[in-house]
């Protein structure tokens, strides 16, 4: 499955992509987009791509950049 086509599908069944075929890579905070606040959720790795869902499972958010790596590199910077 590509990102394109994750993007696609209806949101039930983007739950469903990451229940069975995702890999859960740990917990995130993602920001909003004005930057004043974070919803709390997780990371999951399907395929080549990376996905964002948050603990109510309202937001399922696809990326092609790991978040989780971006966090390990900013955290080594101010260390």
């Amino acid at each position: 499955m590509t990102i394109e086509s994750f993007k696609e599908l209806a949101h039930e069944d983007k739950l469903n992509q990451l229940r069975h075929h995702g890999e859960l890579l740990g917990t995130y905070e993602r920001r909003s987009a004005d930057g004043d606040s974070k919803t709390s959720g997780d990371i999951f790795e399907l395929n080549n791509f990376w996905v964002f869902l948050s603990d109510d499972e309202q937001m399922v958010i696809p990326s092609r950049r790991n978040p989780l790596h971006k966090e390990e590199e900013e955290e080594e910077s101010e260390g």
